[in-house]
């Protein structure tokens, strides 16, 4: 191979993996016609490049069949808090999938939305990451400014979503279908004779917690339920919120209680005890997540599992697609939840 003076930069072969030295710095600079300091700052994903060049730049890296090298093994997992059982155990099982890749997970609990998600993300790139995953992060949050999305674009670093997605951006999600969790609950307090069933639900432009107001009402309009948005009561997801919106759905007589987290259903048992209700034989109480805890509480909870393996086994697959540069669908994946019958649900109290 001659590389002096006047000599044509080779040609990668297909189905072969280019080497970067200078002379493919050279052909890719010509290519995306950048300078090969450009090409060399996309590769190793350094700021300062404009999104279309950086795009111009991996395309042209496409065309010469280059596979960036898994150099950078670090796969950043952003997360509301660890103090919920089920962020834990999702982020455990992620790490589990992508361990045998050679990858190594670090979780970074953030509150979304905020300015320290964004430090942590910045601090990190610059040390070197393969990928991002937003475990019910930022990503979960409607009309935000969604900052550290746009950086993370504008580095060119792969991410993916779980239970819900930047709809600005076309990237990866994986998510449990919250509708049908919602149908779940719904259905199973319907045939034990419930006819006065509310929502413990979420924050209002929380995605997931929208998606089961959504499934919620739908579910009870099936059943011929009028005005059903009178049962639903926002709160935040804990203990506290929990207590607070069943106190007043309890007050509206409801026999019947989803909770949208398996935390605010914890709060419900708490509020009918303080109204000198018992659990399952005046009201009965279905959570969401399923917790490993809820064996241990008394009565043991019903709950709509999130089926987290299976949710961690999709997430897996597709960010080492992702790093590999192979393709990944930007549909939404749907994952099926499914109901865990406990000792929290009875037949409905007689004369309701």
């Amino acid at each position: 191979m001659t590389t002096g003076t006047g000599s044509e930069p080779p040609k990668a072969r297909k189905g072969t993996r280019a080497a970067i030295g200078s002379t493919t710095l050279a052909q890719v600079a010509q290519l995306a016609d950048v300078s090969e300091a450009t090409v060399s700052r996309v590769i190793n994903r350094k700021y300062g490049v404009a999104p279309a060049t950086r795009q111009a730049v991996e395309e042209a890296l496409k065309q010469i069949n280059y596979e960036r090298p898994l150099d950078n093994r670090l796969v950043v997992m952003l997360t509301p808090n660890l103090k919920n059982p089920i962020f834990a155990l999702q982020g455990e099982r992620i790490e589990n999938e992508l361990n045998p890749y050679g990858l190594t997970t670090i979780i970074c609990p953030v509150y979304p939305g905020t300015p320290r998600e964004r430090d942590y993300v910045e601090s990190l790139v610059d040390a070197g990451v393969a990928a991002i995953v937003f475990l019910s992060s930022s990503n979960t949050l409607r009309d935000e400014d969604h900052r550290v999305v746009q950086f993370v674009e504008s580095r060119g670093i792969p991410y993916v979503s779980i239970n819900g997605g930047f709809p600005e951006y076309e990237a990866p999600v994986v998510s449990t279908d919250d509708w049908r969790a919602a149908e779940l609950a719904v259905g199973h307090l319907w045939d034990l004779g419930h006819r006065r069933i509310g929502l413990l639900a979420g924050p209002t432009g929380n995605l997931p917690a929208d998606r089961r107001v959504e499934g919620f009402l739908q579910a009870l309009r099936r059943r011929g339920v009028d005005s059903p948005e009178q049962f639903v009561v926002r709160q935040y997801f804990n203990i506290e919120g929990g207590q607070q919106a069943a106190a007043t759905l309890l007050g509206h007589e409801a026999t019947g209680l989803v909770a949208s987290s398996d935390e605010m259903a914890f709060g419900a048992y708490r509020a009918a005890e303080r109204l000198g209700l018992s659990v399952p034989r005046d009201v009965s109480v279905v959570g969401y997540d399923d917790s490993p805890v809820l064996d241990f509480i008394g009565p043991p909870l019903t709950t709509v599992r999130q089926p987290i393996e299976r949710i961690a086994e999709n997430v897996a697959r597709i960010v080492t697609s992702l790093i590999s540069k192979r393709t990944a669908d930007n549909e939404e994946i749907l994952v099926e939840p499914e109901l865990r019958l406990r000792g929290s649900t009875a037949p409905a109290p007689s004369g309701t």
